[in-house]
C-alpha cells in the first residue's frame, strides 16, 4: 500500500518507517527540515517537508502522495520533561493532536483516503478507580490533575475526531514508550537519583518498546478493524516494582524513597498521581485481533536488552507481524523502485 506517515523522523517514526518499508509498502513521511528529508530518502522513503499545523501544506502533501492510508504520529516533546507543568510541556503536541488531526482528516477527505490510523495514549489518562488494568472500553479519568486538563482534552478530541470522520478509523493507545530516542531522559534521571519512589509506589504503568509500537502499527495499517486498541506489553507493573528494576538494569543506585507529601513538592500533583494512583492497560484486543506478537513481552527483558536495541530485521519483523506475499525474490532490504512487494 501507499502509506503517508505524519511524523516520520521522531523517535516513533524512526522505528516505524523502516518497518513499513520492510513490509513492502511505499512510504511518504513528513519531517520538519531538509536534514530529516535526507534521512528518510536514504532509507527508501519519500519525504514531505512541512509543519503539521500548516493546513495548506498538509493538504498539498497528501494530495501529492495519494496514499491508501494515513498514519498520524505527530508529537513535539523535545527538551527536558516538565512534569510539574505538564500542559506547557505538551503544548505543541496538544496542538498537533487537535489542529494537526483536523488538518490530516481534512486532507484525507480531499484525497479520498480510505484508512486513517492515529496515535493516542493509555496510562495517566485512565480512570484512577476500579481495577488496576484497563480495557479499551473503560473510561478516561474524569478529574485529571489541573495541569493535565488541556492534554486530556487533546487526547479526547483526537479519538472522537477520528471516530466521527473516518468509517475505517483506527486509534492506537500506546503505553509508556522506551527504547532508542525515547527513554534517555528517564534513564538519566534514574541514574542521577532524581526520579524518586514516591509514597507506596502502587501506581500501575504499562510499558511499550518502540519496535513493538511500530510492529503493532504496521499490523493496524494492514488489517485492523476500525476502533480503539491498547498497544502495551504483557506485564503492567507497579512503580515500586519497575523503578528499582530499571535502576539496577542501568547500573544506578536504588531510587530514593520519599513520602507523598514531600514528593508533591518535588514532582507536583501529577508526579504523585503517576507514582501512586495510575492504572495500566490490557493488550488482549490488539494481540487477538491484529495477530500481533511482541519483541519485548515484558519491560524486564526490555530494560536490559531494549534500551539500545538495534532495529528489527526483515525476518524478525515477519515473525511478529505475519508473512508477506512477495511477487519477486526479496533479500530483506527496503524495496527499491523495481521491487514489487505486496502485504499478505
Amino acid at each position: 500500500m501507499r502509506v503517508f506517515v505524519a511524523g516520520g523522523t521522531g523517535a516513533i517514526g524512526r522505528r516505524l518507517v523502516p518497518q513499513l518499508l520492510l513490509r513492502g509498502h511505499e512510504v511518504t513521511a513528513t519531517t520538519r527540515d531538509d536534514r530529516g528529508a535526507a534521512e528518510l530518502e536514504r532509507i527508501g522513503a519519500s519525504a514531505a517537508v512541512l509543519d503539521g499545523l500548516d493546513r495548506t501544506g498538509v493538504r498539498a502533501a497528501v494530495l501529492h502522495a495519494r496514499p491508501d492510508v494515513i498514519v498520524h504520529e505527530m508529537t513535539a516533546l523535545a527538551g527536558k520533561p516538565d512534569i510539574r507543568d505538564f500542559d506547557r510541556w505538551f503544548a505543541v503536541t496538544n496542538r498537533l493532536r487537535t489542529e494537526g488531526t483536523r488538518n490530516l482528516l481534512a486532507a484525507a477527505e480531499a484525497a479520498d483516503v480510505p484508512r486513517f490510523v492515529a496515535q493516542s495514549y493509555t496510562g495517566w489518562n485512565n480512570a484512577r478507580t476500579g481495577g488496576r488494568v484497563k480495557k479499551e472500553t473503560d473510561p478516561f479519568d474524569p478529574m485529571p490533575a489541573e495541569s493535565q486538563s488541556e492534554s486530556m482534552a487533546a487526547i479526547r478530541y483526537l479519538e472522537q475526531a477520528v471516530h466521527d470522520a473516518q468509517p475505517d478509523g483506527v486509534v492506537l493507545r500506546y503505553g509508556s514508550l522506551y527504547g532508542p530516542g525515547s527513554s534517555e531522559g528517564l534513564v538519566a534521571l534514574v541514574r542521577d537519583r532524581k526520579w524518586p519512589l514516591v509514597g507506596n509506589g502502587e501506581g500501575v504503568w504499562s510499558w511499550l518498546h518502540l519496535d513493538d509500537m511500530a510492529s503493532a502499527t504496521v499490523a493496524a495499517v494492514e488489517r485492523a478493524a476500525p476502533g480503539v486498541y491498547n498497544v502495551v506489553d504483557d506485564e503492567p507493573a507497579e512503580v515500586a516494582e519497575w523503578l528499582p528494576y530499571l535502576a539496577s538494569a542501568v547500573g544506578a543506585k536504588p531510587p530514593r524513597r520519599v513520602p507523598a507529601w514531600l514528593g508533591r513538592l518535588a514532582v507536583g500533583r501529577v508526579g504523585v498521581q503517576w507514582m501512586t494512583e495510575s492504572r495500566g492497560a490490557s493488550n488482549r484486543k490488539a494481540k487477538t485481533e491484529l495477530g500481533w506478537r511482541l519483541r519485548f513481552p515484558s519491560w524486564r527483558q526490555g530494560f536490559v536488552e531494549g534500551l539500545a536495541a538495534a532495529p528489527l530485521d526483515a525476518d524478525s519483523l515477519e515473525a511478529l507481524v505475519g508473512p508477506v506475499r512477495r511477487s519477486t525474490p526479496w533479500d530483506g532490504r527496503a524495496p527499491g523502485a523495481d521491487d514489487h512487494v505486496e502485504a499478505a
